[in-house]
């Protein structure tokens, strides 16, 4: 029985992986598991595999500085790549060359490379390749003496590693920024970085990465002239790249060794160690340590006063300057069109990155605003329509001469009444919180409205033995244009909280008149309390939503967190803001004022022995049968007859049968919603096509189908406010 055809691919794939691990500490094991796979490849004749083990060995040829053969393979892979139309494979080939190119100094070819890699890595979000490019671009600018940009691309290059939390890679990106700190005068960043990157290394056992390591902490100890140190840093990172066949790495130690010796005083030492990387540099074609070799051979002469010796050195190393920087490096430097290349391809991609980002949070908050749409309508409607019996009932059974009667009936819509400003404020909030909320000024008696305030609260604290008082100045006027139930929620908010936080005194409620002009008063409302107080630690969140101090509030206070959440913002839709004073253990006071225009004539509660609204006939489409029964108890009350719908398709029927005087549609019903009903009705002919249709609904979000709003007359809330239902009818009749 054959082999499956993937057992070879698995076995390339598997040599490559460990020819990778094991370049940090043995690259000539990398080299001979890096050629098996390949040669695995070839007998397979697998393209993809054998691009992707020439690649390997490609790289592990540049890091040993074996240059032509690292060329030749990753020109080799480059094909490969390109008949399969891998994008990715290229860069990797390319990234190898540009290896190659800037550690023989031709810069140019370098950057072009790096430039390209750097665009493909970042199409596929390869991060671990991009902080491999950024570091290696960074070089290059080194070299040029750019260090603006190099330090840009070291920073980018720990980002990048960073979101793969590879920390060997953040380790060799350490190592040359902590020289670029240290020729920017910032020791103690320095030394901190390149004791990190040994850190890591030890951690890690990534040997070639410590001579780097090494080599950084070497020059800090130069700079601070801990010579011994010094030393010992150069000489291990040296035998480390021999070990390692690292010939750019063993190089750099030497020159920076000699550099020491010169500071040591010791220039004959010096000269021996610049003689030995001079040859090594001639060897294996790396450019920059022989310019920086005879530079610093230039200087020794000129400090022994061996002129003819310094000229001579003086002149290999311009001449060999100027093969580095040779005329197309000139041209980079001189116009950066390949460095504005690679910012305009980071910034491009960075704001695709972003675009992305913000489609995704706008797709996010578009489903999280549905969900919470859609829970607030469930929620709402199922919460409130019981409630709506509850509260009707009892307003329908306050006028009992028995005072047992009357007294429990009292107590009934006082808790009702608690329940339903709690779920008002839970759904307010949310319109409040999306700035869907308005203001609906009308003409209202504002003595009337603080003693109906007064009266809802009176309870509550007799109950826990306070004493309420309300003082209302006598300059004040008796009626106002004003939204009463926004004025009334504000009020009731800071009322309970303040009797929900005094166990003993008192909660004073004060109407002041600040001032006056022309129709237009200034009043300014408080309440003060002589409660528990507030700490001042809590200052800060208090008016945020969901927000009660846990050093106060016990499971006795209860509440939802957002009474002053909602005062707040209340407050500032009437273009005012709420202030307060506290003191722990004495109580506190909220105040705020409102600029109230005086209305010529209070508005009168309708009454409900009024003649206007007898033998008037109503269809009502409700699904629950007790809320059905009390709406047609309450209209009966008013002269109403009333047709009862058990849903959407039955009010249909009803509508076509004969005319209404006006339509009440419960919107959540079986069979046909509210909505479709509505719409029904005012888009075929039919006795009720401009019947006042009105929405009688639980659901606070029924106003926000902007799609029917047209299709309605009005939307009246559940549980019934018997009041506007009353002067919404007569209206319409």
């Amino acid at each position: 029985m054959s082999e499956l055809p993937t057992n070879y691919t698995d076995e390339v794939n598997s040599l490559l992986n460990n020819a990778y691990r094991s370049r940090i500490n043995n690259l000539q094991k990398s080299i001979q598991l890096a050629k098996q796979a390949l040669a695995v490849s070839r007998q397979q004749n697998d393209v993809a595999l054998v691009g992707n083990s020439l690649n390997k060995l490609s790289l592990f040829y540049m890091i040993r500085g074996a240059y032509k053969r690292a060329v030749a393979m990753a020109k080799e892979a480059i094909k490969s790549f390109e008949v399969l139309g891998d994008e990715k494979g290229i860069a990797d080939a390319k990234y190898c060359l540009a290896g190659v190119y800037y550690k023989t100094d031709n810069y140019h070819l370098g950057l072009v490379n790096l430039i390209d890699c750097l665009s493909t890595y970042k199409r596929f979000n390869d991060y671990h390749n991009i902080a491999r490019t950024h570091k290696s671009l960074a070089t290059i600018y080194e070299y040029l003496c750019d260090q603006k940009n190099a330090l840009r691309s070291y920073e980018s290059a720990i980002d990048a590693a960073r979101k793969v939390k590879d920390t060997d890679l953040i380790a060799n990106v350490y190592n040359p920024l902590s020289g670029i700190y240290l020729k920017q005068g910032k020791i103690v960043k320095a030394t901190r970085v390149i004791e990190q990157s040994i850190a890591i290394k030890h951690r890690t056992g990534d040997v070639r990465g410590m001579a780097f390591a090494l080599y950084g902490r070497g020059k800090i100890n130069l700079n601070q002239q801990r010579f011994p140190e010094a030393e010992q840093d150069f000489l291990k990172a040296i035998e480390i790249h021999q070990q390692m066949g690292e010939r750019l790495g063993t190089g750099m130690a030497y020159y920076k060794l000699s550099k020491l010796y010169v500071a040591m005083g010791e220039a004959e030492m010096a000269k021996n160690i610049l003689a030995e990387a001079l040859l090594f540099s001639e060897k294996y074609n790396t450019l920059i340590i022989k310019f920086k070799c005879n530079h610093l051979l230039y200087q020794i002469h000129k400090g022994q006063n061996n002129s003819s010796k310094a000229l001579e050195h003086l002149e290999y190393y311009m001449t060999q300057r100027e093969a580095v920087i040779n005329t197309q490096t000139r041209q980079v430097i001189e116009n950066y069109e390949l460095m504005l290349q690679m910012e305009s391809v980071e910034k491009e991609a960075h704001m695709e990155r972003e675009k992305a980002e913000m489609i995704k949070k706008h797709e996010r908050a578009e489903q999280s605003a549905k969900m919470k749409q859609d829970f607030l309508s469930t929620m709402s409607h199922e919460i409130r329509t019981p409630l709506n019996a509850v509260v009707t009932i009892s307003s329908l059974l306050s006028d009992r001469d028995n005072d047992e009667e009357r007294q429990l009936l009292d107590s009934l819509r006082f808790a009702s009444n608690n329940l339903l400003l709690l779920i008002n404020d839970i759904l307010d909030f949310n319109k409040l919180d999306n700035g869907r909320m308005q203001l609906e000024n009308r003409p209202c008696n504002l003595h009337v409205l603080m003693q109906h305030i007064k009266k809802t609260y009176v309870f509550l604290a007799t109950e826990k033995g306070l004493k309420p008082y309300l003082f209302i100045d006598p300059l004040i006027a008796e009626a106002y244009e004003l939204d009463e139930t926004k004025l009334a929620q504000i009020l009731g908010n800071l009322i309970s909280n303040a009797i929900k936080y005094t166990d003993e005194g008192k909660v004073v409620v004060e109407l002041l008149l600040m001032a006056s002009h022309d129709e237009i008063d200034t009043i300014k409302f408080r309440v003060t309390d002589t409660g528990v107080g507030i700490p001042k630690e809590y200052y800060g969140e208090m008016f945020e939503s969901f927000s009660q101090p846990k050093s106060i509030t016990t499971r006795k206070q209860g509440g939802s967190g957002l009474g002053l959440a909602i005062v707040k913002k209340l407050v500032e839709l009437h273009g005012s803001q709420v202030h307060f004073k506290s003191e722990v253990g004495k109580g506190s006071e909220f105040y705020f004022e409102l600029q109230l225009k005086r209305a010529r004539q209070s508005e009168q509660a309708p009454t409900k022995t009024k003649q206007q609204l007898h033998n008037r006939v109503a269809l009502l489409a409700e699904d629950n049968m007790i809320n059905a029964m009390v709406a047609r108890k309450l209209l009966s009350n008013w002269g109403i007859t009333a047709e009862h719908a058990v849903n959407g398709l039955d009010a249909i029927d009803k509508a076509w049968q004969k005319t209404f005087d006006f339509i009440l549609m419960d919107i959540h019903m079986p069979e046909m919603n509210g909505f479709d009903a509505t719409a029904h009705i005012r888009n075929n002919d039919n006795p009720n096509i401009k019947t006042p249709i009105f929405a009688l609904t639980a659901d606070i979000t029924a106003e926000g189908q902007e799609q029917y709003l047209n299709y309605f007359t009005g939307f009246l809330r559940k549980p019934i406010e018997i009041d506007k239902l009353y002067k919404a009818l007569l209206e319409v009749c």
